[in-house]
C-alpha cells in the first residue's frame, strides 16, 4: 500500500474527523497517562484548526490538521526508504512538492519539522473542503519495498473503519480487554457516561475525563447514569 491506496479508501473530510475523534476517546480512557496513548485530538490547536494525530512511540507518526480550507494529512515512517534522512534530508521527491498554497505552510510548521526544519514526512495527503476526493503528489516510488512510504502501517485504522479493528489494535498494544459494543458506541460518538467509561477501564471516572473531553471535542452526556 502507498498513499496512492489511501486516497482512494480515506473517508470525507467530516467522517474522517469524527473517527479520529473516536480513537483519540478511546485511547484517553484506555490510557490515562497520555504519554502511553497512541491516538490523540486536539479541538483547540489554532484559531479555526483542530489536530489528530498517531505516535506509536517508535518514531512512527502522523498529523491531520482540520480546517475550513479542509484537511492536509502527513504521516512520517522513521524507516521508509522515502524518509527525508534516506534521501539527504530532503523529502522524497513529489510527497510534498504539489501541495497547494491554502495548505503549504503545514508542510513547513515547526511541529511537522525537525531541529533543522527538514519536514518529517513519507506520505502527505489533502482535500480542499470543495474537493470530491482526496489528492497527493506524483510519486516514483522505490520498488525495493512493498511500503515504500510506510501507508500501510501509519493509516491502517483509517483504512478500516470497523470498530473490530480497533479492538483488534488496542488489545495488542494495551494488552487488556476490549469491549467491542463499546468501541461501536463511542465510534458512533455516542455521549460519553460513566457506564461506557468503566466498559473500558473501570480505574477511571467520567470526571477525570473532563480535560480529554474538552480538548477532544467529543460529546458528554448532560446527566451522567450508570
Amino acid at each position: 500500500m502507498t498513499v496512492y491506496d489511501v486516497a482512494r479508501q480515506l473517508p470525507s473530510i467530516a467522517d474522517l474527523r469524527n473517527l479520529c475523534r473516536s480513537l483519540a476517546m478511546l485511547d484517553a480512557i484506555l490510557s490515562p497517562d497520555w504519554e502511553g496513548r497512541y491516538y490523540s485530538f486536539n479541538a483547540g490547536w489554532s484559531d479555526g484548526e483542530e489536530t489528530a494525530s498517531m505516535r506509536n512511540g517508535s518514531g512512527n507518526e502522523y498529523s491531520i490538521v482540520f480546517s475550513a480550507a479542509g484537511a492536509y494529512v502527513r504521516g512520517f515512517d522513521h524507516e521508509a526508504p522515502m524518509s527525508p534522512y534516506a534521501n539527504d534530508g530532503e523529502p522524497w521527491p513529489g510527497v510534498v512538492d504539489e501541495v497547494p498554497e491554502v495548505f503549504s505552510r503545514f508542510v513547513e510548521e515547526p511541529a511537522f519539522t525537525d531541529e533543522d526544519d527538514v519536514p518529517v514526512v513519507t506520505a502527505c495527503l489533502w482535500r480542499a473542503a470543495t474537493d470530491d476526493h482526496w489528492q497527493h503528489g506524483t510519486i516514483d516510488f522505490p520498488t525495493s519495498c512493498s511500503d515504500p512510504d510506510g501507508a500501510t502501517g501509519l493509516f491502517e485504522l483509517l483504512i478500516d473503519r470497523s470498530p473490530k479493528a480497533f479492538q483488534r489494535f488496542a488489545e495488542d498494544y494495551y494488552q487488556v480487554p476490549v469491549d467491542l459494543e463499546t468501541v461501536r458506541d463511542v465510534y458512533d460518538l455516542r455521549p460519553l457516561n460513566q457506564k461506557l467509561v468503566t466498559s473500558l477501564n473501570a480505574k477511571v471516572t467520567l470526571a477525570e475525563l473532563a480535560e480529554d473531553l474538552a480538548e477532544i471535542g467529543y460529546p458528554q452526556q448532560a446527566r451522567d447514569t450508570i
